[in-house]
């Protein structure tokens, strides 16, 4: 858990590097079979160029009939482990025209009817029926257990073997060690399943490695037109060493699965005002969640890369919460100590993270205020009587992304900033001032905020409401809501109207239109008059006329469903941002939605990801909670680690210990207690 004082101190965490650093030089790491090791059998390449990577979709004309997509040469496969992935594989290989054969400790011979397949529950009698290709789609951890429990003796001397796991290297090693020097191996990674390939194949990765392959043509074709049957359903293929392949996968699906397990603890939902980075989240929790922790689990024990991803990820973690607290931190002491002034409190109107007022706009909202329907036409322009002269107030970015619809659905709008935005304004069509004295003397019917989080207080402060008319209309699109609507409430005169908003998109999401995008709004207060509330009616509209999913919900509410969307969205973002996350030749669905998700809150500032975790009072929370969920996965791994570790230690001794018991028994040899002997 993490501890909120003293601000400045890094959480210690128990370090890794155990684990991490020459761990291959210890006699125990040796003994593990994930590790690589040296081949005891000579390896019979059937390349000696270096293996390069392939992309391809077409089909040999010499391998299939250009008019049939069976194979020429139908393949005689047996399958050993017939579950989930056993049987999809099953389906199209039978499609296809190969005789298929079956094997699993369960019975599946009802299942293996229905697909065509000849289903043994024998090994022994599999085996004899001499199957050109033996495709492994045992588990990674059964995998090992399987293979030497095959009777290999029954197999013709020149059987191709081919596994599916997800880990390349430990496959490799282990087929190297256990089969015949005379048996071929592909080791291969067809990187899809039942539920991303339910529609095709088409386009999905297949990584594949020729470890040995003999030098006689008929070897060489069985393999091609083993390959050939994912090359024929449109695979993208892809050639590469089971190192390379390790290497790009504890990157790209390790760390995919990791993020989606740790997500999946949080119990992210969906929301009322769900992002496009939040709905990603829940895509990737939706498609990992599915697999069952061993596969996790595997993928963690059997692939080298994978710890240095777990500390890497840890790592970055720690340097975000630190980069939070550390600028915290700064806010705390700038209010306890700067210029000798007295001690503030923490409580008062800094709205410090988990201290914001608890003041209720529910107090504030008027019981007779008229619900109004939105049609959500989209619409080009307004009539006259819709117009609405509208001030900004911050015209950087957001505030011009804003200004270009409002000009041009035809309100009158003026702008002000510190910065000099005059040439932007002019080719919008907005009217631009330098001193918001100047520009409150114009009477705006809306003064709209588009400040940043951090620069809102002082600029309200600064802002010269007796310039106003006494009855304008206040309103901020800040990505937290609490946090203004007090600031509104304290500052404001009380005759002035508050409409606290949070359109949820921006220059990015939004630049291809605002159709089904959620805007949400709270009728903070608003006076009774028909002309005000037929104000505040207009304003909204603008963002119903472009299609918005207009969502009305108090600030409270907001707050707590933002924190558990839009502050983990990006503080996910930000963590896989300090991962330096790249793209690999082998990308996976789930893990272009990482890459996605860093491209989209990347481009935020880090002041924005720091005001929505400073002034959303549940911020603090979702923060505890991803850290627990991420300190609770690490316990499962490396707790199932340690059995493993503890098996090589003492389960030898243990074995001796229990013979050497047995044989005093059998011999009647027991040693005399101490208490026995005496002396003198």
């Amino acid at each position: 858990m993490i501890s909120h004082f003293p601000l400045h101190s890094s959480l210690s965490k128990p370090s890794l590097s155990l684990l991490s650093s020459s761990s291959s030089s210890l006699p125990l790491f040796q003994s593990l079979s994930f590790l690589p090791k040296t081949p005891s059998k000579p390896l019979l390449i059937h390349s000696a160029k270096p293996l390069p990577v392939k992309c391809c979709s077409t089909t040999p004309a010499s391998d299939y009939d250009q008019s049939d997509s069976r194979p020429v040469s139908p393949l005689k496969i047996a399958i050993i482990g017939f579950g989930n992935y056993g049987q999809f594989l099953a389906k199209t290989l039978v499609s296809q025209g190969h005789k298929v054969l079956a094997h699993s400790r369960s019975d599946y011979s009802h299942t293996a009817k229905k697909l065509g397949v000849y289903f043994f529950s024998n090994p022994h009698d599999l085996c004899e029926q001499h199957p050109e290709v033996i495709l492994l789609c045992t588990s990674i951890i059964s995998t090992e257990r399987v293979l030497k429990t095959l009777p290999l003796q029954r197999l013709k001397r020149s059987t191709l073997f081919v596994d599916v796991l997800s880990v390349k290297e430990f496959a490799r090693n282990l087929l190297l060690d256990v089969l015949p020097s005379d048996f071929d191996i592909i080791c291969s990674h067809p990187m899809f399943g039942p539920q991303s390939a339910k529609q095709s194949w088409k386009d999905l990765f297949f990584v594949y490695d020729k470890v040995r392959i003999g030098n006689e043509p008929s070897r060489v074709q069985r393999c091609e037109q083993f390959l050939g049957i994912f090359q024929s359903e449109g695979c993208r293929m892809v050639e590469m060493s089971c190192q390379e392949h390790d290497k790009f996968a504890a990157g790209s699906q390790f760390m995919t699965h990791t993020v989606g397990r740790v997500l999946d603890m949080l119990g992210l939902v969906s929301t009322p005002i769900n992002t496009k980075g939040y709905e990603t989240l829940l895509n990737l929790v939706e498609n990992t969640c599915g697999d069952s922790f061993d596969l996790y689990y595997g993928l963690f024990l059997y692939n080298k890369s994978a710890l240095e991803m777990v500390e890497r990820l840890d790592s970055a973690f720690d340097a975000l919460r630190n980069e939070l607290f550390g600028r915290l931190h700064q806010v705390v002491r700038k209010q306890l100590f700067e210029k000798g002034e007295k001690v503030k409190s923490l409580h008062g109107g800094s709205y410090l993270n988990g201290t914001a007022s608890a003041l209720s706009s529910n107090f504030l909202r008027s019981p007779d205020t008229i619900p109004y329907e939105f049609k959500g036409k989209i619409s080009g322009s307004v009539d006259d009587s819709s117009k609405l002269k509208i001030a900004i107030f911050g015209f950087g970015n957001f505030g011009q992304f804003l200004a270009k619809t409002l000009a041009r659905q035809g309100h009158s709008v003026l702008a002000y900033s510190r910065t000099d935005y005059r040439d932007a304004a002019q080719k919008l069509g907005v009217t631009f001032f330098s001193d918001a004295n100047d520009l409150c003397e114009e009477h705006p019917e809306v003064v709209l905020l588009c400040t940043s989080i951090l620069s809102t207080e002082k600029v309200l402060k600064s802002m010269p409401f007796q310039r106003l008319k006494r009855s304008t209309l206040f309103v901020d699109v800040l990505s937290v809501k609490e946090f203004p609507m007090n600031l509104f409430i304290q500052h404001l005169p009380p005759e002035f109207d508050i409409l606290c908003t949070h359109p949820m998109f921006g220059p990015e999401s939004g630049k291809n239109g605002w159709n089904g995008l959620p805007f949400v709004f709270d009728k903070v207060r608003i006076g009774n008059d028909e002309r005000r509330i037929a104000r505040c009616n207009r304003f909204l509209d603008i963002f119903a006329r472009e299609g918005c999913q207009m969502v009305e919900m108090t600030c409270e509410e907001h707050d707590w469903h933002a924190a558990g969307s839009q502050f983990i969205t990006h503080t996910m973002g930000r963590v896989l941002e300090k991962l330096q996350l790249g793209s690999t030749p082998i990308n996976t669905t789930g893990y272009e939605t990482l890459l996605k998700l860093v491209d989209n809150t990347s481009g935020d500032s880090f002041d924005l990801y720091y005001g929505l975790f400073m002034y959303n009072v549940n911020a603090m929370e979702q923060l505890e909670r991803m850290d627990f969920a991420f300190e609770s996965l690490k316990k499962q791994l490396f707790g199932r680690l340690h059995g493993v570790l503890r098996k090589e230690l003492f389960g030898k001794s243990q074995k001796r210990k229990v013979l050497q018991e047995v044989s005093v028994k059998q011999n009647g040899a027991l040693s005399p207690s101490p208490e026995s002997v005496k002396i003198g």
